[in-house]
């Protein structure tokens, strides 16, 4: 652990919101990254969601394809091993995965652009654990919403009816074991930026996470057990103008002796309402940030889509 990421206690935000506001703020425009010591997720919660995944990825490719989200451009069910690219890359990520999206009720008008996670029969605990784990994930990003908020100077609850039937995304990430050494060119996951408001991310078996820190130096992200990364999303750039900064990080190869072990890492990454338009805010700008034109959430996302590969254009 680099001294920049220095974990920041949970019990915190009970206990002085104020500074567990401005602890996570601080981290944030530093490096767009921060470490969240003692995240209320229960570990039964992580540990089923674990093995439905790994039971998940064992089964074989035809297995999984039956569960192809391709036609809705990755994003609920199954995206097969080299679809994703990191935006510019000319080689795909050495990665396959799954999204669980949000359930939303059948009158929902996001219905129309949000559509339902396929169910998966051949593992018995599947929908339930990983269900399980996206709602705790999502309870706790909009509770780290409520601190960002007050960093901002806005009203505590500002984020709330922006992001409670967001198109919310929990990722199950496998990266295989490697040849040694792997195809040149390429990379478990290139480096890229979120497109979402905010990430949080359960430490991976294995280690590989790196962010690009400001100065050009890329740091190693390894958690400490017990603890959860936090970082910025594009949207939550857009949204401050720059001053809450969305970091390039990447997963880099494994050293020759780790690569035949498969990784493991599952983000969350919490969106917008579809229809909520993201404009910088004032004080940011005021800043020093630079805003750009507003645009939907919706709209941003597809563009975004396109551009690693999983939107045609």
């Amino acid at each position: 652990m680099t001294e920049y990421f220095k974990p920041i206690p949970y019990a915190l935000w009970r206990k002085d919101k104020a500074a567990f506001a401005e602890a996570l703020g601080t981290s944030f425009r530093e490096t767009g990254f921060a470490v969240i010591a003692g995240h209320p997720v229960d570990q039964r919660t992580i540990d089923d969601n674990l093995r439905a995944t790994k039971a998940f990825f064992a089964m074989p490719d035809i297995a999984k394809l039956a569960y192809d989200g391709k036609a809705g451009g990755g994003q609920r069910g199954y995206t097969a091993f080299a679809t994703e690219n990191a935006k510019g890359a000319a080689k795909a990520d050495l990665k396959e995965f799954w999204h669980t999206g949000r359930h939303l009720p059948p009158k929902s008008p996001y219905r129309e652009t949000m559509a339902d996670t396929p169910s998966v029969g051949e593992i018995p605990d599947f929908d339930r654990a990983t269900r399980a784990l996206f709602d705790a994930l999502d309870e706790m990003g909009r509770d780290l919403l409520r601190a960002i908020a007050l960093h901002l100077e806005l009203d505590e609850m500002w984020f709330e009816d922006r992001v409670e039937m967001g198109n919310s995304i929990l990722r199950l990430l496998h990266y295989p074991p490697q040849e040694n050494p792997p195809p040149e060119g390429t990379v478990r996951a290139g480096a890229h930026e979120d497109i979402n408001v905010i990430t949080l991310l359960l430490g991976a078996e294995e280690a590989g996470l790196e962010v690009k820190h400001r100065s050009g130096e890329w740091l190693a992200v390894n958690p400490p057990p017990g603890a959860l990364v936090i970082n910025c999303g594009d949207m939550l750039q857009r949204l401050t103008a720059g001053v809450l900064p969305s970091t390039t990080h990447r997963v880099v190869n494994p050293a020759p002796e780790r690569a035949k072990f498969p990784r493991y890492s599952t983000p969350f990454f919490l969106h917008f309402n579809q229809d909520v338009v993201i404009e910088a805010l004032p004080q940011c700008v005021a800043e020093g940030g630079t805003a750009q034109p507003p645009i939907t959430a919706q709209d941003y996302l597809m563009e975004r889509l396109r551009e690693i590969g999983l939107v045609k254009a």
